[in-house]
């Protein structure tokens, strides 16, 4: 690698104080300074990146890599790859979809040893709450992981047990003891089962008769209980891929209590509404359900008021036949978007159509994933003494979505055929370009952090 100092140099630099001209002088990995165009020191090599945006590194802190036990599904190789050319720097992983399920510290030493060599950007963990497991919670937060992630429900695949409520308590003090977050699928298995059980004979190439069997009561009803426990146990509470605006109200008045309660949504929810999913397209299946236009809008609403707090992908690939696009029945396909290369200009192109600003978008999709893995002091925005990840960004881009950029080991995602507005430029890792006009850095050096 290249040790010289470098200044990153444009006319629009989004720092956490707001968009100016700047140069971000790097040295050794790190940002030393963020200077005026006139104050670079003469021993630094310029880039100069005219009047592209410079943004801190995209950080991801919802993405299923599944490797070790099914590469074939998704492997570090090619979903860091796939996350450098969508403008990721920092990935992490979920403790489920790989085998071992990253509930034990020997299954976490697997893990980094599966890593090793094959990552284009930084990653980390999150382990698991599954089962009865709670006497390893502590362990793993002393080896290393940034917070745990349990289902309330059964989560797709064998292996990574969901969590009754009489299960949830016995770790739950465990979690509290370590200060990390507690992610949760907040669904409940009852009113799941109860409208399922109203659909016998229906149609499941329909897109309606997914959406009927995983009611907004599922969520909301999760929600509720977790606040709940939040309130008696006070751990950090995260709610990952919130698709209902109907439990937003709840999620409000817990931040007014001053509970530690952080939410995210994903991409899928706030670019595609049921009423334009084609029946038969499981590529569009994930969980819970993209639910309707009216709805999406309450979540850009909340993403507005700050009562969600950030983007994360739901990054859960599948081989192809998983999704059984021939057969059409979304009873029986793979839940799960794939969309680490594309979830930038997908959010972009939306943000720019309500008002938001390059700002907002480094605050979701850097500043506070980072926050949310305990990164905010290294990752997610351009500081001094934060990590030199940039994303080099042309805003004012149209693109058109193909399979052949999609970069993952299964090139099938709803996305294809879009267009949209912003084009990943390059993308930097400890100031060392790992994707730059199309083409990856031949030797990956991504760390975990």
């Amino acid at each position: 690698m290249d040790s010289m100092a470098q200044a990153f140099v444009s006319t629009r630099v989004v720092t956490p104080e707001g968009i100016r001209a700047a140069a971000i002088l790097e040295d050794e990995g790190r940002i030393r300074e963020v200077r005026g165009l006139d104050e670079i020191p003469p021993t630094y090599a310029v880039r100069d990146f005219g009047n592209l945006t410079i943004l801190p590194g995209l950080v991801d802190s919802h993405v299923h890599i599944n490797e070790p036990g099914r590469t074939e599904w998704e492997g570090f190789w090619t979903a860091t790859r796939a996350a450098a050319a969508g403008g990721y720097t920092t990935l992490v992983d979920m403790p489920l979809n790989c085998l071992p399920e990253t509930t034990t510290v020997s299954a976490l030493q697997a893990k980094r040893e599966a890593a090793q060599e094959k990552c284009f950007v930084n990653w980390a963990a999150w382990g698991g709450v599954a089962g009865d497991n709670a006497e390893h919670i502590e362990p793993l937060a002393h080896a290393g992981v940034k917070g745990f992630k349990c289902f309330l429900i059964y989560p797709g695949c064998e292996g990574f047990q969901m969590v009754t409520r009489e299960q949830l308590e016995r770790a739950l003090s465990h979690v509290a003891q370590t200060g990390l977050p507690l992610l949760v699928h907040a669904e409940l298995p009852e009113p799941i089962d109860a409208a399922t059980a109203k659909l016998d004979g229906a149609d499941w190439r329909r897109y309606e008769t997914y959406l009927r069997s995983r009611p907004d009561e599922a969520e909301v009803s999760a929600i509720r209980m977790l606040l709940n426990l939040c309130r008696t146990y006070g751990f950090r509470l995260h709610i990952v891929h919130l698709a209902t605006a109907l439990a937003l109200d709840h999620l409000r008045q817990a931040r007014r209590e001053g509970l530690p309660v952080t939410v995210e949504t994903c991409p899928h929810y706030l670019h595609f509404a049921a009423e334009e999913i084609p029946d038969g397209s499981t590529l569009h299946k994930c969980a819970p359900p993209i639910r309707s236009r009216d709805n999406r809008e309450g979540l850009w609403d909340a993403l507005r008021d700050g009562d969600i707090d950030l983007v994360a992908t739901d990054h859960s690939p599948c081989p192809p036949e998983m999704k059984r696009q021939q057969e059409g029945r979304f009873d029986r396909a793979w839940g799960g978007i794939a969309s680490l290369s594309v979830a930038l200009p997908v959010m972009w192109t939306a943000m720019r159509a309500r008002g938001f600003s390059l700002c907002d978008l480094a605050r979701l999709m850097a500043e506070k994933p980072a926050a949310l893995a305990g990164l905010g002091g290294r990752k997610g925005t351009i500081a001094a003494a934060h990590d030199a990840d940039l994303l080099i960004f042309d805003p004012e881009a149209e693109i058109e979505i193909t399979a052949d950029a999609l970069h993952t080991r299964h090139r099938i995602s709803p996305y294809v055929g879009e267009r949209l507005h912003g084009k990943v430029i390059a993308t930097y890792v400890r100031g060392e370009a790992v994707f730059s006009d199309g083409v990856f850095m031949e030797r990956p050096f991504g760390l975990e952090v």
